[in-house]
Protein backbone atom coordinates (compact mmCIF):
# COMPACT_ATOMS: atom_id res chain seq x y z
CA UNK A 1 0.00 0.00 0.00
CA UNK A 2 2.99 1.75 0.06
CA UNK A 3 5.27 4.15 2.67
CA UNK A 4 2.60 6.76 3.57
CA UNK A 5 -0.07 4.10 4.18
CA UNK A 6 2.83 2.41 6.70
CA UNK A 7 3.57 5.67 7.94
CA UNK A 8 -0.23 6.70 9.02
CA UNK A 9 -0.60 3.19 10.09
CA UNK A 10 2.27 3.55 12.86
CA UNK A 11 1.25 7.33 13.85
CA UNK A 12 -2.49 5.64 14.14
CA UNK A 13 -0.90 2.91 16.32
CA UNK A 14 1.16 4.76 18.01
CA UNK A 15 -2.02 7.61 18.99
CA UNK A 16 -4.19 4.42 20.29
CA UNK A 17 -1.40 3.09 22.88
CA UNK A 18 -0.83 6.57 24.15
CA UNK A 19 -5.09 6.89 24.74
CA UNK A 20 -4.70 3.35 26.22
CA UNK A 21 -1.61 4.32 28.70
CA UNK A 22 -3.66 7.49 29.51
CA UNK A 23 -7.05 5.85 30.08
CA UNK A 24 -5.12 3.26 32.55
CA UNK A 25 -3.22 5.97 34.64
CA UNK A 26 -6.73 8.11 34.99
CA UNK A 27 -8.96 4.98 35.40
CA UNK A 28 -6.31 3.58 38.41
CA UNK A 29 -6.46 6.89 40.38
CA UNK A 30 -9.94 7.46 39.89
CA UNK A 31 -10.16 3.47 41.51
CA UNK A 32 -7.64 4.94 44.59
CA UNK A 33 -9.77 7.95 44.90
CA UNK A 34 -13.47 6.34 44.92
CA UNK A 35 -12.24 3.57 47.37
CA UNK A 36 -10.40 5.83 49.54
CA UNK A 37 -14.19 7.22 50.59
CA UNK A 38 -17.52 6.85 48.92
CA UNK A 39 -17.50 5.49 45.44
CA UNK A 40 -20.04 8.01 44.54
CA UNK A 41 -18.72 11.56 43.19
CA UNK A 42 -21.79 13.41 44.79
CA UNK A 43 -20.57 12.20 48.19
CA UNK A 44 -16.80 11.92 47.70
CA UNK A 45 -15.03 15.42 46.92
CA UNK A 46 -11.97 14.05 45.86
CA UNK A 47 -13.58 11.72 43.45
CA UNK A 48 -15.40 14.18 42.01
CA UNK A 49 -12.23 16.30 41.62
CA UNK A 50 -10.42 13.58 39.82
CA UNK A 51 -13.26 12.75 37.60
CA UNK A 52 -13.46 16.44 36.42
CA UNK A 53 -9.91 16.33 35.87
CA UNK A 54 -10.07 13.17 33.67
CA UNK A 55 -13.29 14.78 31.98
CA UNK A 56 -11.06 17.57 30.76
CA UNK A 57 -8.43 15.45 29.68
CA UNK A 58 -11.34 13.71 27.05
CA UNK A 59 -11.20 10.35 29.05
CA UNK A 60 -14.71 8.35 28.05
CA UNK A 61 -17.48 8.09 30.15
CA UNK A 62 -16.99 4.53 30.33
CA UNK A 63 -13.64 4.44 31.25
CA UNK A 64 -14.26 6.05 34.47
CA UNK A 65 -17.68 4.31 35.42
CA UNK A 66 -15.54 0.99 35.24
CA UNK A 67 -12.76 2.45 37.25
CA UNK A 68 -15.51 3.49 39.96
CA UNK A 69 -17.45 0.57 39.66
CA UNK A 70 -14.40 -1.50 40.39
CA UNK A 71 -13.72 0.46 43.35
CA UNK A 72 -16.90 -0.53 44.81
CA UNK A 73 -16.48 -3.83 44.49
CA UNK A 74 -12.95 -4.69 45.35
CA UNK A 75 -12.52 -4.73 49.06
CA UNK A 76 -9.07 -6.19 49.30
CA UNK A 77 -7.36 -3.49 48.97
CA UNK A 78 -4.84 -5.04 46.54
CA UNK A 79 -4.26 -1.44 44.75
CA UNK A 80 -2.30 0.46 46.39
CA UNK A 81 0.23 3.74 46.17
CA UNK A 82 3.76 3.54 46.10
CA UNK A 83 6.36 6.58 46.03
CA UNK A 84 10.20 6.19 44.41
CA UNK A 85 12.99 8.86 44.70
CA UNK A 86 16.02 8.80 42.87
CA UNK A 87 18.15 11.59 41.02
CA UNK A 88 18.01 11.77 37.25
CA UNK A 89 20.24 12.77 34.66
CA UNK A 90 21.84 15.94 35.86
CA UNK A 91 21.35 15.51 39.29
CA UNK A 92 17.69 16.34 38.69
CA UNK A 93 15.98 15.53 42.12
CA UNK A 94 12.49 12.55 40.97
CA UNK A 95 9.72 11.31 42.82
CA UNK A 96 7.81 8.46 41.08
CA UNK A 97 4.14 7.93 42.56
CA UNK A 98 2.61 5.17 41.48
CA UNK A 99 -0.27 3.25 41.61
CA UNK A 100 0.31 -0.43 41.61
CA UNK A 101 -1.15 -4.28 42.58
CA UNK A 102 2.79 -5.55 41.90
CA UNK A 103 5.30 -3.75 43.79
CA UNK A 104 8.31 -6.25 42.44
CA UNK A 105 6.56 -4.80 38.36
CA UNK A 106 6.53 -1.63 39.72
CA UNK A 107 9.75 -1.27 40.85
CA UNK A 108 11.48 -3.12 38.19
CA UNK A 109 10.11 -0.81 35.77
CA UNK A 110 10.76 2.31 37.23
CA UNK A 111 14.73 1.24 37.79
CA UNK A 112 15.07 -0.04 34.57
CA UNK A 113 13.51 3.73 33.26
CA UNK A 114 16.39 5.47 35.60
CA UNK A 115 19.18 2.96 34.81
CA UNK A 116 18.18 3.58 30.75
CA UNK A 117 18.77 7.12 31.11
CA UNK A 118 21.75 7.49 33.09
CA UNK A 119 19.67 8.20 36.50
CA UNK A 120 20.13 5.98 39.82
CA UNK A 121 16.69 4.87 42.13
CA UNK A 122 16.86 4.82 45.84
CA UNK A 123 18.47 8.51 46.88
CA UNK A 124 16.11 10.26 48.60
CA UNK A 125 15.07 13.61 47.46
CA UNK A 126 12.49 14.49 49.91
CA UNK A 127 13.65 16.98 51.35
CA UNK A 128 14.30 19.09 48.60
CA UNK A 129 10.43 19.81 47.70
CA UNK A 130 7.58 21.44 50.48
CA UNK A 131 4.04 20.57 50.31
CA UNK A 132 2.53 23.42 48.87
CA UNK A 133 -1.22 24.12 48.30
CA UNK A 134 -1.29 25.51 44.49
CA UNK A 135 -3.53 27.45 42.31
CA UNK A 136 -3.66 28.03 38.89
CA UNK A 137 -6.41 30.02 36.75
CA UNK A 138 -7.51 32.54 34.58
CA UNK A 139 -10.39 35.02 34.24
CA UNK A 140 -9.13 37.26 37.28
CA UNK A 141 -7.15 40.08 37.46
CA UNK A 142 -4.38 40.72 39.80
CA UNK A 143 -6.35 43.29 41.61
CA UNK A 144 -9.06 40.91 41.91
CA UNK A 145 -7.42 38.37 43.39
CA UNK A 146 -5.63 40.03 46.05
CA UNK A 147 -8.59 42.14 46.81
CA UNK A 148 -10.83 38.72 47.29
CA UNK A 149 -7.45 36.89 49.08
CA UNK A 150 -7.24 39.80 51.49
CA UNK A 151 -11.75 39.93 51.84
CA UNK A 152 -11.38 35.85 52.45
CA UNK A 153 -10.71 34.03 55.92
CA UNK A 154 -7.67 31.77 56.59
CA UNK A 155 -6.31 33.16 52.81
CA UNK A 156 -2.82 33.87 53.04
CA UNK A 157 -0.56 33.21 50.59
CA UNK A 158 3.03 33.14 50.07
CA UNK A 159 3.42 34.01 46.32
CA UNK A 160 1.12 35.17 43.48
CA UNK A 161 2.06 35.80 39.76
CA UNK A 162 0.19 36.41 36.87
CA UNK A 163 1.41 36.32 33.13
CA UNK A 164 0.77 38.76 30.25
CA UNK A 165 -1.78 35.64 29.50
CA UNK A 166 -3.58 36.67 32.54
CA UNK A 167 -2.51 32.87 33.59
CA UNK A 168 -2.96 33.36 37.64
CA UNK A 169 -0.52 31.22 39.90
CA UNK A 170 -0.75 31.43 43.75
CA UNK A 171 1.12 29.14 46.20
CA UNK A 172 0.68 28.69 50.25
CA UNK A 173 1.08 26.59 52.66
CA UNK A 174 -1.36 23.63 52.64
CA UNK A 175 -3.26 24.58 55.91
CA UNK A 176 -4.45 27.79 53.58
CA UNK A 177 -6.02 26.10 51.03
CA UNK A 178 -9.39 26.10 51.67
CA UNK A 179 -9.33 29.13 52.99
CA UNK A 180 -8.01 30.91 49.33
CA UNK A 181 -10.10 28.52 47.71
CA UNK A 182 -13.53 29.81 49.38
CA UNK A 183 -12.29 33.24 48.83
CA UNK A 184 -11.30 33.12 45.06
CA UNK A 185 -15.17 31.76 44.81
CA UNK A 186 -16.82 33.58 47.04
CA UNK A 187 -16.00 36.80 44.53
CA UNK A 188 -16.22 34.66 41.35
CA UNK A 189 -18.51 31.45 42.18
CA UNK A 190 -18.46 30.21 38.21
CA UNK A 191 -14.47 30.00 38.50
CA UNK A 192 -13.25 26.82 37.03
CA UNK A 193 -9.29 26.17 38.70
CA UNK A 194 -6.82 24.57 36.40
CA UNK A 195 -4.94 23.86 39.18
CA UNK A 196 -6.37 23.49 42.91
CA UNK A 197 -4.94 21.29 45.29
CA UNK A 198 -1.97 20.37 47.39
CA UNK A 199 1.26 19.62 46.02
CA UNK A 200 5.12 19.31 46.47
CA UNK A 201 7.16 21.96 45.15
CA UNK A 202 10.69 21.71 44.79
CA UNK A 203 12.63 24.41 46.98
CA UNK A 204 15.01 25.24 43.65
CA UNK A 205 15.38 23.84 40.27
CA UNK A 206 18.13 22.49 38.53
CA UNK A 207 19.17 23.76 34.81
CA UNK A 208 20.20 21.35 32.54
CA UNK A 209 22.62 21.28 29.22
CA UNK A 210 21.44 19.78 25.98
CA UNK A 211 23.18 16.40 26.77
CA UNK A 212 21.72 16.05 30.28
CA UNK A 213 18.19 17.84 29.00
CA UNK A 214 18.01 14.94 26.27
CA UNK A 215 18.17 12.11 28.81
CA UNK A 216 15.86 13.21 31.62
CA UNK A 217 13.52 13.68 28.76
CA UNK A 218 14.16 10.06 27.67
CA UNK A 219 13.22 9.36 31.21
CA UNK A 220 9.82 11.44 31.54
CA UNK A 221 8.93 9.34 28.05
CA UNK A 222 9.89 6.07 29.44
CA UNK A 223 7.78 7.04 33.09
CA UNK A 224 5.10 7.52 30.74
CA UNK A 225 4.83 4.13 28.89
CA UNK A 226 4.17 2.91 32.47
CA UNK A 227 0.73 2.12 33.41
CA UNK A 228 1.64 2.15 36.94
CA UNK A 229 3.06 5.21 36.98
CA UNK A 230 0.29 8.17 38.18
CA UNK A 231 3.17 11.07 38.46
CA UNK A 232 6.22 12.24 38.15
CA UNK A 233 7.62 15.14 40.62
CA UNK A 234 11.08 16.83 39.34
CA UNK A 235 13.03 20.36 40.12
CA UNK A 236 14.44 20.26 36.99
CA UNK A 237 14.05 23.93 35.06
CA UNK A 238 12.61 22.39 31.48
CA UNK A 239 12.22 24.76 28.25
CA UNK A 240 8.69 26.28 28.44
CA UNK A 241 7.34 23.60 25.05
CA UNK A 242 8.52 20.64 27.11
CA UNK A 243 6.97 21.61 30.29
CA UNK A 244 3.23 18.82 31.22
Amino acid sequence: MGRAHEVRAASMAKTAAMKSSKYAKWGKEIFAAAKAGVPDPDMNQGLKNVIARAKKDQVPADVIKRAIEKAAGVKSGATKEKSYEGMGPGNVAVIVNCLTDNDNRTFTEVRTAFNKTGGTIGQAVGYLFSKKAVFEFEGMSEDEVLEALMMGENADYEDLTVDEDGFVKITAQPESFEGIKAAILAVKPDLEFETASCDLVPSSYVDLDEDHLGKFKRLLEALAEYDDVDEVIHNANLPAEDEE
